[in-house]
């Protein structure tokens, strides 16, 4: 039986044309800066990390080491990409990987004094001898303006780290590829009993700029037949395909149970925004938008909610925050919401192995069905909050 614990490959691939590694052995803070996999004959093979698609210059990482020494923030290389691991005192950990802005775990103290991983990540191998990573927690936001011009930050410079190990760690990543008149922050930070993730947008424009997307969060759980969803009775939800993203996570065979393939899913589905042929390395965002027959309406009437079944849901009206349960792991995580007016969840449902690939419940603070307006010369915050009640 396979355990997913935190990883740090880059560059993320598409779940359904790729083959799970399994039995991986993956660096620590201690480890050289490479990784490897044990192989049915107990051999290790280097994995190389291929070159992200959009071009960037190689991350310095002793600049950085000697930049931001003294917040609790360690870096590691990995060829031209960087992984940045915060650490503070009472043991919880957060793992963010540069320049894709991809938080691939979260290690969370506890009450009996040790820590236990919050966020499902999985790596996958490649041809040629590369990997990359799908799962934890990552921005997926498509901007588009009046005259349709489109793009998505999927490139994203450290610019602060504030803080220290005693208290909060924040780390500040900003994203300059809509050009000079549109600035996107992500702001991660690391409290002892919290991770949050904030994206805060300034408009210098004299037009409005419209946002769709997620903070889309795969929360690590034994089995989603022992995990329950605390708070949404009364709210209102769609059920629609899942939301297609390059760091997401589904079953390819998600969907079959209600009578059609994950794949006619994806023929279904279209972009939310212009399609931007410029845009085609981007991290890109789908739903389905066309009347197929599949989408129901509902008023959730359970507050206790199991989620064993496959469920892909966006809730339009409920609580800023929600808490997810796993019995079998026997701890929680109070999911809240900023800015967003929408709540994403994706089970994969119980059949899947336990502690496997497929041990999560995915959870995104969402503007799926109605996109964020940001007005002109304005500046608007969003996030998410990931909240440890476990101490």
């Amino acid at each position: 039986m396979a355990t997913f614990t935190s990883l740090f490959l880059p560059n993320p691939i598409h779940f359904s044309t790729k083959k799970l590694v399994t039995n991986q052995t993956l660096f620590s803070s201690s480890s050289p800066n490479y990784i490897h996999f044990k192989s049915s004959n107990d051999k290790r093979q280097l994995i190389v990390p291929r070159v992200a698609s959009i071009p960037y210059n190689p991350i310095n990482v002793d600049y950085l080491e000697e930049e931001f020494s003294g917040h609790g923030v360690t870096f590691q290389g990995i060829g031209d990409n960087c992984v940045a691991q915060m650490t503070l005192e009472n043991g919880s950990t957060a793992i963010l990987m540069l320049p894709s802005g991809l938080i691939t775990s979260y290690k969370a103290a506890m009450w009996h004094g040790g820590t236990d991983e919050m966020l499902h990540s999985s790596v996958f191998e490649e041809e040629k001898g590369s990997a990359s990573i799908q799962g934890g927690v990552s921005l997926v936001l498509d901007f588009t303006t009046e005259y349709a011009h489109s793009w998505s930050p999927t490139n994203w410079a450290l610019k602060n780290i504030s803080g220290d190990s005693h208290h909060s760690i924040q780390v500040e990543l900003i994203s300059s590829e809509s050009g000079a008149m549109v600035e996107v922050k992500h702001i991660v930070t690391l409290k002892k009993d919290e991770l949050s993730s904030e994206v805060v947008i300034s408009n210098s424009s004299s037009a409005p700029v419209q946002l769709t997307g997620c903070v889309l969060s795969h929360l690590r759980v034994s089995s989603p037949d022992a995990t329950y969803a605390i708070g949404l009775e009364g709210s209102d939800f769609f059920s629609r395909p899942p939301f297609s993203s390059n760091f997401g996570i589904v079953p390819p065979d998600f969907g079959q149970k209600m009578g059609f393939g994950f794949g006619q899913m994806l023929s279904q589905m279209a972009f939310w925004r212009p399609n931007n042929p410029n845009n085609s390395n981007g991290n890109q965002t789908k739903s389905d938008q066309g009347d197929s027959g599949q989408e129901l309406e509902g008023e959730e009437t359970d507050n206790y909610k199991h989620l064993r079944e496959e469920i892909s849901q966006i809730y339009t009206s409920a609580p800023r925050n929600m808490t997810i349960i796993d019995r079998g792991r026997r701890n929680s995580v109070v999911v809240g919401r900023k800015g967003f007016e929408e709540l994403y969840m994706l089970s994969p449902g119980s059949t899947h192995e336990l502690y496997g690939k497929y041990s999560y419940i995915c959870v995104g603070q969402s503007a799926m069905l109605k996109p964020i307006v940001v007005e002109a010369e304005t500046v608007l915050r969003l996030g998410q909050d990931l909240h440890n009640p476990n101490l």
